[in-house]
């Protein structure tokens, strides 16, 4: 299988770019960020499900918890689009997941920094053909079950993953 997620870097309007990127002599991916107008970093919740196949963005603290966005679209495009922005740190959590005909390929990711418009994340945890490449912690269970959730449903048009605002 093509490696979904170094191979994608084209751009749509729907999907951040995934680039493989040297530092320091280790591997890292970059992806693409938003700055808010005051120059915070931020992150979109995005994806949805096809047919017979859907991809997922998800967003969430460093234990996996989740946060609480800045914003919500309610209007326009919605489906399999971005629903939901996060302000994002160093040592947040991004989830993607990927799946035809619900056989998924997933990677959580720890954001280590950021350099212009890229957050550089460090690969943590990968799925492929049934099975992890190592046990993955009980703390990161409900943002992977939510990134695959979100591949499934139907041109998603809401975020999954999300604390509610006071």
């Amino acid at each position: 299988m093509i490696n979904f997620f170094l191979k994608r870097n084209h751009t749509n309007n729907n999907h951040q770019n995934y680039k493989l990127y040297e530092r320091g002599g280790l591997s890292y991916e970059k992806m693409d960020i938003v700055r808010t107008k005051s120059g915070l970093p931020a992150m979109w919740e995005s994806g949805g499900g096809y047919t017979n196949t859907g991809e997922s963005v998800i967003i969430a603290g460093r234990n996996g918890e989740r946060k609480k966005p800045i914003y919500i679209r309610k209007k326009g495009h919605l489906a399999n689009r971005e629903h939901a922005l996060y302000i994002v740190n160093k040592g947040d959590i991004v989830v993607q997941a990927y799946h035809h005909r619900e056989d998924f390929t997933i990677r959580v990711y720890k954001i280590v920094d950021f350099e212009d418009n890229y957050a550089i994340l460090e690969l943590l945890y990968y799925y492929e053909d049934g099975e992890w490449d190592k046990p993955l912690p009980e703390k990161y269970k409900d943002v992977v079950d939510a990134a695959m959730h979100k591949a499934i449903i139907y041109h998603c048009r809401y975020p999954v993953y999300y604390k509610e605002h006071d």
